[in-house]
């Protein structure tokens, strides 16, 4: 493997009970520095960075969209996938970041790259 397609060691952390994360929404996570929107969409979870790339507003208080797996800021309509953190519609233009994220038994989890405080 090429040095390009290293990931960075990551530790995975412990954030919130999959009961806590309803169906359709998103909730906001702190962790380690890094403030993440948690979606669940059925039995899939997302993790994205937060903050919208073009003015800084929380996304976890926007719509997410189950059908197009997109999360909405609430400030201005641009729309992120939650698979990629890519812009789906402007004012955006650059991605969020986006987290491997999973659960086990009742709890999810969200890789961070380590030492990325």
């Amino acid at each position: 493997m090429d040095k390009a397609q290293e990931q960075p060691p990551q530790r995975k952390v412990r954030v919130l009970d999959l009961d806590d994360v309803p169906d359709g929404e998103a909730r906001r996570v702190d962790v380690e520095g890094h403030k993440i929107a948690l979606v669940r969409i059925g039995e899939d979870l997302f993790a994205i960075g937060d903050m919208c790339s073009h003015a800084n507003y929380s996304l976890s208080e926007g719509p997410v969209d189950p059908e197009e797996v997109t999360i909405e800021c609430w400030k201005h309509g641009a729309q992120f996938s939650l698979c990629d953190g890519i812009p789906m519609s402007l004012p955006a233009t650059q991605p969020v970041p986006v987290f491997k994220v999973e659960s086990s038994e009742n709890s999810i989890y969200i890789h961070i790259p380590e030492g990325s405080e």
